[in-house]
């Protein structure tokens, strides 16, 4: 993940772990489903990827309803009718 966000040092490596396992649960509310379900998904990689660089980005003036779409649209086929 830090290759991915381009961060060489090490000061910062707690945060990118919260925001990883934060980009992982909101994929899997995104994906109505567990961790194992998640992880067969095709795109579920660039998902957890794309939004932990979302999060680490705008820390600040992060527009959830913008990521959100863009979640639904990566995990579409994947994702359940209902819990």
């Amino acid at each position: 993940m830090k290759l991915y966000l381009r961060v060489d040092s090490e000061t910062e490596d707690t945060l990118i772990l919260q925001l990883l396992e934060s980009a992982e649960k909101v994929c899997q509310d995104v994906i109505r489903a567990d961790e194992e379900t998640l992880k067969k998904s095709n795109n579920a990689k660039t998902a957890i990827m794309y939004t932990t660089a979302y999060f680490y980005e705008h820390r600040e003036e992060a527009d959830y309803k913008q990521l959100m779409l863009t979640l639904r649209s990566l995990l579409f086929g994947d994702r359940k009718d209902g819990f």
